[in-house]
């Protein structure tokens, strides 16, 4: 065996030697022990001479990004400003009492300022400009289609809510009354008197649902359709109203779980949609010309036409081969005014009843070209229906198939004078493309798309994944803004990468719409999914702008959006887009990179708004990072100028 062990050294415990060596060691400690301390007080010396630099470094060098700590600007009279870097959450409440001259959250010098437009600018649609429009052809109404402005052209500026502007009334309050300040123009209320479109009350406009074919109110006229199809049973979730007006079909449709993509050009009726954004109704600026409509193929399962004055007839029947297009397999075409029941109306109408009844006869030999089956004409009302599939129609068409194509190809895509091939069946009874659940079951019931493997690199388990990450994310959301919370705080809202609808789907139980985009820079075309979901959405670019008015949304959200248009348009641009569409105080959630955001925070923090970055759901770990941003309130100032401009 081993002999004893030998004394475990410890630092509290001196060697043995060491009482016999100590004694000559003595003078070279003390020697050390002088020099440490001539250097310590050399050090503090040194620093206390160059101030708080060394802290200054470190500081500038570790990023750091809080949950809860953020540097905001805080609400304060007009004569002063400051900011504050403690753990006070973003206000996103309404209340009108924001400062428009905060300080920003970074050092004064880095940050670009964006200064408010010019009041003429209130209304701007860049891609609508009615300036730009009369270079282009009137044919056709082509000068009313997209026509953007070039690059050297694009505002730097804010567009300027006009002088009054208030925040809209609750929805469903929204769609009978609108603020006048907020569209100040009464045209309507003389152009269209008769017909119960819109009325002037004091500080408000009030919208009786009446429509130039439905003077007796939308419910009604809805209540008539009803009686015609079934609109109770959710085989109907998704509706286009063509040549909208100020959408009362479509605001009255959403009581019945129908939700309408409405539409209307920038004419004469300048404020058509802008008065159905006002009341919360989804609606965009368009027109059917020469271009196709921006959504994919069998989107909506019933088309409409309330005299829109769209020429079916002419052009070959191009407008009704775009309606094809885009009607689902079984659904319906509705159309009301001329020329439907022209002999009792054409006196009314002021037409001769020999034209009146050869544009019958033009919109009847199309649609059977196209297919279709007319299932009634009743009043003032007349039903076609699209087949379910081609099976029978290909033997006894008129119309020639298009060649292969993609149909759901729709963003500056020309109209074409070819029917648009359904999928391929096997028999006459099967429904081309897959049948759709009913309504709600549609919403999270896997859609045909993904389940015929026609979405590239999209499977059943990716969207059901993709669905339960949407519920985690929302959840995390309404922690930061608890707003969202809030039945009725937000009503228009847009997602500007919406992929299959997911961020959507989670919200479908509030009274609000979300208007999904698809880029068409994106990997995958997945706007169709949405619309076999039994949402809404369109196609778009954000290196344009939006073919939308100002202040449209109460809240904007932005999925990496900032991560797909790198090197292909400016950050400040789609920036400067997003706070011309958001409404005052409305709200912002943008996810992407945190490098990305640190470059988005420092360009919202020259917009104005209030912003902070915090964490990912799943923690301080992952790189994505998110931003909630308010958009403070701030108007033109009132003026002799923007006064003039109310009633011109």
């Amino acid at each position: 065996m081993a002999g004893p062990s030998p004394p475990y050294y410890t630092p509290l415990s001196k060697p043995p030697a060491a009482a016999a060596t100590s004694y000559w060691k003595k003078p070279r400690l003390y020697s050390l022990a002088v020099v440490t301390i001539l250097c310590s007080l050399s050090y503090l010396f040194g620093a206390w001479q160059h101030g708080g630099a060394t802290t200054s470094i470190v500081r500038a060098t570790i990023p750091c990004f809080p949950s809860t700590n953020a540097t905001t600007k805080t609400h304060s009279s007009p004569s002063s400003s400051h900011t504050s870097t403690t753990t006070t959450e973003l206000d996103f409440a309404t209340h009108h009492s924001a400062d428009d001259g905060a300080v920003a959250a970074v050092p004064e010098e880095t940050i670009k300022k964006y200064p408010p437009c010019d009041i003429k600018y209130s209304e701007y649609t860049p891609c609508e400009d009615t300036n730009r429009s009369l270079k282009f052809d009137r044919d056709r109404l082509i000068y009313r289609e997209r026509h953007c402005p070039e690059k050297d052209e694009l505002l730097k500026c804010r567009v300027p809510a006009p002088h009054g502007y208030r925040n809209p009334f609750k929805w469903p309050l929204s769609r009978d009354l609108v603020w006048y300040a907020n569209v100040p123009h009464k045209e309507l209320t003389v152009e269209k008197a008769v017909q119960n479109w819109i009325r002037y009350e004091g500080d408000r406009f009030r919208f009786p649902g009446g429509g130039t074919m439905f003077p007796n109110g939308a419910g009604a006229y809805i209540d008539d359709i009803g009686k015609l199809i079934n609109l109770k049973d959710g085989s109907i979730r998704t509706a286009i109203d063509t040549g909208c007006g100020v959408a009362s079909w479509g605001a009255y449709l959403l009581s019945r779980n129908i939700l309408a993509m409405s539409f209307a050009p920038r004419d004469t009726h300048e404020a058509q949609v802008q008065f159905a954004l006002e009341r919360g109704v989804p609606t965009l600026i368009g027109v059917i010309a020469s271009k196709r409509l921006p959504y994919p193929s069998r989107s909506f399962d019933m088309a409409h036409c309330s005299r829109c004055l769209i020429p079916w007839g002419q052009y070959d029947g191009t407008y009704l081969i775009e309606v094809d297009r885009v009607l689902r397999p079984g659904g319906y075409w509705i159309l009301s005014g001329p020329p439907v029941n022209w002999k009792n109306h054409w006196k009314g109408w002021q037409r001769r009843a020999e034209d009146l009844n050869a544009e019958r006869m033009q919109i009847e030999n199309i649609t059977k070209s196209l297919c279709w089956k007319k299932l009634v004409e009743k009043g003032d009302i007349a039903i076609w229906q699209k087949p379910t599939n081609h099976f029978n129609c290909k033997k006894f068409h008129k119309t020639p198939f298009c060649p292969a194509q993609d149909p759901d190809k729709a963003w500056y895509t020309d109209l074409e004078t070819c029917l648009t091939p359904l999928p391929e069946v096997s028999n006459n009874e099967e429904v081309a493309g897959g049948e759709l659940k009913k309504w709600p079951e549609r919403l999270n019931a896997v859609p045909p798309r993904i389940t015929r493997r026609t979405v590239n690199g999209v499977t059943p388990e990716t969207f059901q994944q993709n669905s339960r990450l949407w519920i985690k994310r929302i959840s995390y959301y309404k922690t930061v803004n608890n707003q969202l919370g809030q039945v009725g705080r937000y009503r228009n809202i847009l997602d500007m990468n919406a992929f299959l609808g997911g961020f959507a789907s989670s919200l479908i139980e509030d009274p609000l719409w979300v208007m999904n985009i698809v880029p068409v820079e994106a990997k995958v075309n997945t706007l169709g999914v949405i619309y076999e979901r039994g949402l809404i959405g369109t196609y778009h670019s954000w290196c344009e702008a939006m073919s939308t008015y100002p202040r449209t949304y109460d809240l904007i959200h932005a999925d990496s959006v900032f991560t797909l248009y790198k090197n292909r348009c400016e950050m400040e641009d789609i920036m400067l887009e997003m706070d011309r569409i958001l409404r005052p105080e409305g709200s912002l959630i943008i996810r992407d990179d945190v490098d990305i955001l640190v470059k988005v925070k420092k360009i919202a923090d020259g917009l104005n708004w209030e912003s902070k970055i915090v964490d990912h759901e799943d923690g301080p770990l992952e790189r994505e990072k998110l931003l909630f941003a308010v958009k403070l309130y701030w108007t033109a100032p009132a003026s002799s100028d923007q006064d003039e401009h109310k009633t011109s």
